[in-house]
């Protein structure tokens, strides 16, 4: 595999970003996380982001579950943030990614996770906790869904725009989702990616959203909505940015009805795809919901 590496100084005074870099290699590659907190706390946070972000997108919300005694772990998915980029697009497939991430939680022993997802984040991460139940006992899921097949119109849209986009401009990508974004903070998200030779993951990863009943990770997708309908036994708590024109309130009212027992969302009014970018009351909301 041919990976490449963005240079640490393109990560240096990022704002908002205090967090030491952290590194695990896994089949020769190095893949990037944040872990903070104590790595005896009760409670893990396992934070996973989508495409194009990386684990900066938490910055709002990884101090107030270290406030709240949890210990947060953030992996960058390879390709994207600080972990290595797979050069080619075709080195990038549903099985490579969720494989990565169960080896990810294995080699760290995460347990008691709080699984906070959204986008591709959820995509993957809604398929783990079939695969170590005992690992995982609460779920905070955001402008996400299961990857069962169906696609909806938004995507398909976003499909296509990226498509077109060899060199997505993820700075301005961030900053049309949130106007009020300051200049450096969206400059943080263009941080992995020196020019177009690193964005391989990103030309690759809407065209991995399984699109038909036989697609890859499409019957993985089925399997984890069985999963959470019918054995899902943990807490669970969801939050939607209203103004998500992909993954928005349709998407989410499906996704709501796919898991046992979970309560009627919080509604950002005004948040976007990226509703991590509202992060703060997001987590407060949900540790208060699960009583810790």
């Amino acid at each position: 595999m041919d990976l490449l590496r963005t240079d640490d100084i393109r990560f240096a005074s990022l704002p908002g970003w205090p967090f030491a870099p952290r590194y695990l290699e896994l089949d020769g590659a190095r893949m990037h996380h944040v872990d903070e907190g104590s790595k005896d706390a009760a409670v893990t946070a396992l934070c996973l982001h989508g495409n194009p972000s990386w684990g900066y997108l938490y910055r709002h919300m990884i101090p107030v579950f270290t406030a709240a005694g949890l210990r947060v772990v953030a992996p960058d998915l390879f390709g994207f943030g600080r972990s290595d980029k797979p050069a080619s697009e075709g080195e990038h497939s549903f099985e490579f990614h969720r494989e990565s991430l169960i080896a990810f939680i294995e080699r760290l022993d995460l347990r008691n996770i709080l699984l906070v997802c959204q986008d591709w984040g959820g995509i993957f991460g809604l398929t783990l906790p079939m695969a170590m139940p005992e690992r995982f006992t609460r779920l905070l899921v955001m402008n996400t869904a299961l990857a069962t097949g169906t696609l909806t119109e938004g995507f398909r849209q976003w499909r296509a725009y990226s498509n077109a986009q060899p060199d997505l401009a993820v700075g301005k990508l961030f900053t049309r989702g949130k106007r009020d974004l300051p200049p450096a903070e969206a400059a943080a998200y263009d941080a992995p990616f020196p020019d177009a030779r690193y964005k391989a993951a990103l030309r690759a990863f809407p065209n991995l959203v399984p699109d038909g009943e036989h697609a890859p990770g499409a019957a993985i997708g089925r399997t984890a909505a069985v999963f959470w309908r019918e054995q899902w036994d943990g807490e669970s708590f969801m939050a939607v940015g209203m103004q998500d024109p992909v993954l928005g309130p349709e998407a989410m009212t499906l996704l709501r009805s796919q898991i046992r027992g979970c309560p009627p969302p919080m509604e950002v009014s005004e948040g976007g795809h990226f509703v991590q970018e509202w992060g703060t009351p997001i987590a407060h909301a949900a540790l208060a919901h699960f009583g810790l």
